[in-house]
């Protein structure tokens, strides 16, 4: 089977009805031996995947055999992450709005750990397990009021977001929650946001935790172990050149600007720098259309299958894979400009402008790449569009959906 550069069977795709993803799970494999190997000699780390960037089954089970515990952020995520084989113990639920229902889940699931945002969460959830004659074990996210370098949509560490608890709030907030029956305090949780870049945020980040645990051990207040959340971004300009995040960089900044106690284990919830760089949306070109100033390709892709571009302004490099294959054998490369977009009803349902690729035709296939985070998992069946199935390099990784 001919494969192009960018490594697209597309004499699979073919046969396929489009728009669909195509999770290329070596890569991901390889992403999550990287992981491993980069944290082999601090058995104090521990990594558990973000399960909202990605929650296909067949993903989570890859990940979940690769030995990572699990992040979640709903109910429904926590369901998702034992069905894939993600032990109990490994799972770590966070979330402003848990809903009873949902807190009762990870009780009775006998969940790790809770990630509590707020004193009437932790009311609640005192008094769901004192009904249920459990002890819950949770740790308190902060805020820290650190500004990320990100987009403002997923900067979640300033005192201005919905997210955590006031630095300034959480001595009175760890001692109520000693003072539960029914609560075990265990530590702190962090997060400042997503696709972070900038590594002088974690550094920033490291630093005000260094300062937040020297102010509660001077109180004589425990600290528990702690969980600084993920964050790590990707190139998605540069997916070939850059198929991984740098996690050597990223580790080691924790390894050497975090004040570690003895015995003190150290959490993280990476999502995106895992699974985004091993997925692209893979669409098919319907028209051409020579406008009065530019030119369109307009593709069976919309914003549905992938609305990261619509809801943040956020970029993926598109291959037209047809028009590599048919250079692999001896049609010469012709560069133009197009503006792409997709069918779906909306003047936000655009790709990209102006963006120089190979020339296009009817009936092509483009590969959205970088699609593997917030792709899938945020579609929707607007204009009443089908949902995406998923498309597995591994043959017997599944079939998807």
């Amino acid at each position: 089977m001919m494969k192009t550069k960018g490594f697209f069977p597309i004499d699979r795709f073919a046969q396929i009805r489009t728009p669909f993803y195509y999770y290329d799970t070596e890569l991901l494999e390889e992403t999550l031996k990287t992981v491993k190997a980069e944290i082999a000699d601090h058995p104090d780390f521990h990594v558990h995947y973000a399960v909202k960037a990605n929650f296909n089954p067949e993903i989570l089970k890859i990940i979940a055999r690769a030995g990572l515990g699990a992040d979640c952020v709903s109910g429904g995520e926590v369901e998702a992450a034992l069905q894939a084989g993600f032990p109990a113990n490994s799972i770590v639920f966070a979330g402003v709005g848990k809903s009873d229902e949902e807190i009762q889940l990870g009780l009775d699931a006998d969940i790790f750990r809770f990630n509590v945002e707020s004193l009437p969460e932790l009311e609640v959830i005192n008094e769901l397990a004192g009904a249920s004659g459990k002890i819950a074990r949770i740790s308190l996210r902060v805020n820290p009021d650190i500004e990320a370098h990100t987009h403002a949509n997923i900067m979640t560490g300033l005192a201005e977001n919905k997210f955590g608890i006031n630095h300034e709030q959480l001595p009175d907030m760890i001692r109520k929650a000693l003072s539960m029956s029914h609560i075990r305090f265990n530590g702190l949780h962090f997060h400042i946001g997503s696709q972070i870049l900038d590594m002088e945020d974690f550094i920033a980040l490291c630093n005000r935790i260094d300062w937040i645990l020297d102010k509660l051990e001077a109180m004589g207040l425990p600290i528990g172990d702690l969980n600084v959340g993920g964050g790590l971004g990707i190139d998605y300009e540069h997916p070939n050149r850059f198929p991984m995040a740098d996690f050597g960089k990223y580790f080691n900044i924790f390894k050497t600007h975090l004040c570690l106690r003895p015995g003190q284990q150290l959490h993280f919830e990476l999502g995106r720098s895992l699974v985004a760089q091993c997925g692209s949306l893979i669409a098919k070109v319907l028209y051409v259309k020579q406008g009065m100033y530019k030119d369109f390709v307009i593709i069976d892709g919309s914003m549905t299958e992938l609305v990261r571009p619509a809801m943040y302004g956020s970029f993926h490099k598109i291959e037209n894979i047809s028009a590599q294959a048919r250079e692999a054998h001896g049609i010469p490369y012709v560069e133009h400009e197009y503006d792409v977009v997709g069918p779906v009803c909306e003047s936000s349902d655009v790709f990209v402008k102006g963006f120089k690729m190979q020339e296009s035709h009817r009936g092509d296939l483009l590969a959205l790449r970088s699609a593997g985070a917030y792709g899938e998992s945020m579609a929707s069946g607007y204009n009443c569009r089908h949902l995406p199935r998923a498309i597995f390099s591994c043959d017997n990784a599944g079939s998807g959906k």
